[in-house]
């Protein structure tokens, strides 16, 4: 079983999934939480697993949501992300929100 967290701050709060003791995010959530555009986000994923410091299988999971998509909800599975992975772009991405998570 799940649980959701969320992080709010000044901005919109982000829904943070806890499951199987870390959190997990899909690239558009950690756009959301770090202040970034998508391609940013998109661009740093790629690195830390380009540049080897995490490997993708251990830090990556799909997860089932439904989200809308024009008139009508759709159900997709998501990448979603785990803490090392959003911590290592949190790193990477220059806001002043990135520092404020970390």
């Amino acid at each position: 079983m799940s649980d959701i967290v969320i992080f709010e701050e000044d901005r919109q709060p982000v829904e943070v999934r806890l499951e199987g003791e870390t959190v997990w995010l899909s690239q558009k959530q950690m756009a959301e939480l770090f202040g970034k555009d998508l391609r940013t986000i998109n661009e740093h994923v790629g690195n830390v697993y380009e540049e080897g410091e995490l490997g993708r299988e251990a830090t990556i999971r799909k997860f089932r949501i439904v989200r809308q998509e024009g008139n009508r909800q759709v159900r997709r599975a998501i990448d979603h992300y785990n803490l090392d992975v959003i911590i290592s772009v949190g790193y990477r991405v220059k806001s002043q929100r990135g520092v404020r998570f970390r």
